[in-house]
């Protein structure tokens, strides 16, 4: 039985912990599968809660951190490096830059017969600066050389790792989508709303608009305070905001959400407000039944979960056109896409759901069919089996 020593970031709430964990779970009886990782950062929260409800148990890598530093990455490496060693991996696939960066360079180091890395999102535009950038690139470049395969999440994906930034030639990537339990989406929806709205004191008639993911500055959460400040202004009808996650921008955030003129609300007060914070909820099937309308205001993205299992949950979906966003909704069907930074635009489509509730239901209902198959983890197991197969055989 071949062995797969897989490596993530860290342990984070959020999609790719999802991922590894069905391909280190249901890959087996044909993969032996050893799953290792970083801790979560403090702003975040842990996701180990989800190997473990498999059964999983991960090592946790403390000095495998988000942010460079050499020490750390330096003892990073070495423990990986000695896990390779008394593993003995036919493959070791890392998913996202910080793995990729000291995992690769350890299975590269150790001679593991096949590397395999999957880019889950990249740091080529709208994270750092011109210089820092370019290094970035030049690294990345240099790890692809040191790779078997590289797998990119979407297609739009695939034509920024070749063409538009040139990582590595077409022929080494390989088109493998994410993969989610997205069933429980669809199970007991009535319920799930009803315990989320009740939790929230959201009335009936009252319109839940979301935004779900990590507060940092690439998710441009400042958009979508502007673009709800200003909808409030203008609509006739009762809308609630709320702001799913946490992360190293939330304070600022929420000062500038105040400063903007918001009552707002946090996890800790139960009072109703038109902006609530919420930090991070585990159950986000709950928090999608519950809702209306959910966003996405980012400058870059990879493939966004949070659009996936809106669709699953059949939720319309407004979204700036970044990353492999495109390749999973029907824009103007189950989805409206704007440019990144088209505030107007965004405002315009975002009323016109808000003042129209079977236009909300017509956009809803195409979502399950759009992602329902497509990104099962059923299917992202059978495709990267077979990659698998393919790469050892040669």
């Amino acid at each position: 039985m071949p062995r797969v020593l897989r490596i993530i970031n860290r342990f984070n709430l959020g999609g790719i912990t999802y991922n590894v964990t069905y391909l280190t779970k249901y890959m087996a009886p044909e993969y032996e599968t050893m799953l290792i990782g970083g801790p979560n950062e403090e702003s975040e929260e842990s996701s180990l809660f989800i190997p473990q409800k498999l059964g999983l148990n991960p090592i946790v890598i403390p000095e495998m951190r988000r942010s460079v530093n050499p020490v750390n990455d330096l003892k990073a490496y070495r423990k990986i490096k000695q896990i390779i060693r008394e593993f003995k991996p036919d493959i070791v696939h890392t998913h996202a830059s910080k793995a990729g960066a000291l995992g690769r360079r350890a299975a590269y180091k150790c001679g593991v017969p096949v590397i395999v890395h999957t880019f889950h999102g990249h740091v080529f535009h709208s994270y750092f600066g011109k210089t820092k950038t370019a290094l970035v690139k030049k690294i990345e470049r240099s790890l692809a050389k040191k790779s078997d395969a590289i797998i990119a999440i979407s297609e739009k994906q695939k034509l920024e790792l070749t063409a538009e930034h040139q990582i590595c030639p077409p022929e080494k990537v390989h088109v493998i989508p994410l993969g989610f339990d997205l069933d429980r989406f669809r199970t007991d929806q009535e319920i799930k709303r009803r315990n989320f709205r009740s939790a929230y004191a959201i009335a009936d008639d009252e319109i839940a608009i979301v935004i779900i993911g990590r507060i940092v500055p690439v998710k441009n959460h400042e958009m979508f305070l502007r673009v709800i400040h200003r909808l409030l202004e203008t609509t006739s009808k009762k809308v609630r905001a709320f702001i799913v996650g946490d992360g190293e921008s939330r304070y600022d955030l929420e000062m500038k959400a105040r400063e903007m003129g918001f009552d707002v609300a946090t996890e800790k007060m139960t009072v109703k407000k038109p902006l609530t914070f919420t930090s991070w909820i585990r159950d986000v099937d709950r928090v999608l039944a519950g809702s209306d309308i959910v966003c996405l205001t980012s400058w870059n993205e990879g493939t966004p979960v949070s659009i996936i299992e809106a669709q699953a949950a059949n939720k319309p979906v407004i979204s700036t056109k970044v990353g492999g966003v495109e390749n999973i909704v029907r824009d103007g069907e189950s989805a409206f896409l704007v440019e990144p930074g088209d505030e107007e635009g965004f405002l315009n489509r975002l009323a016109a759901l808000v003042d129209n509730e079977d236009l909300r239901k017509k956009m809803g209902l195409p979502g399950w069919e759009t992602v329902g198959s497509k990104y099962h983890y059923t299917r992202l197991v059978k495709d990267m089996s077979s990659l698998y197969r393919t790469l050892l055989r040669k």
